[in-house]
């Protein structure tokens, strides 16, 4: 039996990408997995269907994490369904490039409200509500140590993260909950590919030394390992699952 049965985590921005990547490795690792979505359902529902289908057990909860009450209602409901939370995965985010100079007010807002205080949110739950023993898995950027041209505001979202990530280690301090950061690299996800020339991708699969770029499920697996007993003496870090990029 897996050491990660009758566990729950919750994953958010899970219906497609490397949010679904993790849901489907935390489901074959054990966990029940809690789907969130903002606004697709159909991929949820599917994905969640995908996991039962395989053995595991899951159920979809849509919520903005930008509105505080959504949620409130999103922690309620797993609580409601599987008794309590024992894993938070913060991977709900957008990332819209443009320089600074270029980048309009809209830009800055919505970015700050899904990646930061969307994070902050969720934090702010599971502060509360976690159960003791668990684990907060936050999502930054490799491109917080890269500092590559047109993603300043997108890093600055996920430097602050960090830091909450690193605060938060701390004050959850004789409960026995672990927080840590997993800072990806250039990932083979719609977020990265969209909008970007093949030849652009050509380029930044060969910055790392392995010369490839991420897959979700390299990603689902570095969240796999925090989330698991095995990386319990692992807290208050950040680990840049990038093939070496930095």
């Amino acid at each position: 039996m897996s050491s990660n049965e009758n566990k729950v985590a919750l994953v958010t921005g899970a219906s497609r990408g490397i949010g679904a990547a993790i849901a489907e490795r935390l489901a074959r690792d054990g966990f029940t997995v809690v789907v969130n979505y903002a606004g697709n359902a159909a991929l949820a529902e599917a994905l969640v269907e995908k996991i039962e289908q395989s053995g595991g057990r899951a159920l979809t909860a849509q919520a903005d994490v930008s509105d505080p009450a959504a949620v409130r209602r999103m922690f309620g409901a797993a609580e409601a369904a599987f008794g309590g939370v024992d894993v938070l995965v913060n991977n709900a985010g957008i990332m819209q490039l443009s320089s600074i100079a270029d980048a309009d007010d809209a830009n800055f807002d919505r970015q700050i409200s899904v990646n930061l205080k969307g994070t902050f949110n969720t934090l702010r739950e599971a502060a509360k509500r976690l159960r003791n023993g668990g684990r907060v898995i936050n999502f930054s950027t490799s491109v917080v140590g890269l500092k590559l041209e047109n993603y300043g505001v997108y890093a600055a979202t996920k430097a602050a993260v960090e830091t909450l990530t690193a605060i938060m280690s701390k004050e959850m301090r004789a409960r026995e909950i672990t927080v840590n950061a997993v800072a990806p690299g250039p990932t083979a996800t719609d977020l990265f590919l969209d909008g970007k020339s093949d030849e652009l991708i050509a380029r930044m699969a060969k910055m790392n030394p392995l010369e490839r770029l991420g897959t979700p499920e390299d990603i689902a697996a570095s969240v796999s390992f925090l989330a698991g007993p095995d990386g319990g003496w692992i807290n208050g870090q950040v680990l840049r699952a990038n093939g070496g990029i930095i």
